[in-house]
């Protein structure tokens, strides 16, 4: 049950406006998601990690094959990228802490959960909650966990300082509302980095000329666009269109539509 503050009709203009982006403007319409739900549940950041399941389950591998494998901060600074680098590469030597793993325990699932619901009482007087928390001004976070499908994940985190009050249940339950009825707009956010879908990410350079692809622009106008020769983009295209698996505007249109990914409708 939400509080009096957090109620539904806070989440239903979200969504509204998240359906008013044009399909490829996945950075403004991702900072648009993330910034209105800092706001309405009092937190100062928020992280949206990208995750794939690179091989299969192994017994030896804490991850079970899962890696991080794009990211993005809504207020960014160096201090944070740099935790963040030194998280992944203890995620890739095999060295997850307990939150994390606790995290690909849970894979297939959607879940929002506090940093309680992850890890034990004395986790937050060790080593990964001082580094990784503390030293950035965060008291608690709420994590999100949204399968998009059996290999693919998108986990977002929305952080609050230690000049608070940690997260409450109702705000759990609030973010969850508002993250749980837009499974178009997470496969969307995936498709347009690549991420688990296409062959390999895009570079940013593909990323702009995918949204003008998406926005329905020729070539020589993709091109003026952002600066190329008509060559150069036309390479670009090539490219986008072998990640995709595709061979035509149309059939990448078809992925943007719902006909060429499949999700996960795990609960």
């Amino acid at each position: 049950m939400l509080s009096d503050s957090l109620t539904p009709d806070k989440i239903y203009p979200l969504w509204d406006e998240l359906a008013d982006f044009d399909a490829g403007d996945i950075w403004a319409s991702r900072s648009h998601l993330l910034k209105t739900i800092c706001d309405l549940i009092d937190a100062q950041n928020a992280d949206w990690i990208g995750c794939v399941r690179l091989a299969p389950r192994i017994n030896s591998d804490p991850m079970q094959g899962w890696r991080p494998l794009t990211r993005f901060t809504l207020v960014p600074s160096k201090k944070a990228s740099q935790r963040i680098d030194e998280a992944f590469s203890e995620m890739e030597n095999g060295e997850p802490d307990v939150t994390t793993r606790r995290t690909v325990e849970l894979a297939g699932r959607f879940r929002v959960l506090r940093l309680c619901d992850l890890a034990t009482p004395d986790w937050f007087e060790g080593p990964s909650y001082q580094r990784f928390y503390r030293a950035l001004d965060r008291k608690d976070s709420i994590w999100a966990g949204i399968p998009i499908n059996k290999d693919t994940e998108i986990q977002i985190g929305f952080h609050r300082s230690f000049s608070k009050p940690g997260f409450s249940v109702q705000e759990v339950d609030f973010v969850s509302h508002a993250l749980r009825g837009m499974r178009w707009f997470f496969k969307h956010q995936m498709l347009g980095e690549g991420a688990g879908v296409a062959s390999s990410p895009l570079t940013p350079t593909e990323q702009l000329v995918l949204q003008g692809l998406l926005l329905g622009l020729t070539e020589k106008e993709i091109a003026e666009q952002n600066g190329q020769s008509h060559h150069t983009t036309h390479d670009h295209i090539k490219r986008i269109f072998r990640k995709y698996g595709v061979s035509s505007r149309s059939s990448l249109m078809a992925l943007w539509l719902g006909k060429g990914l499949t999700t996960d409708d795990t609960p």
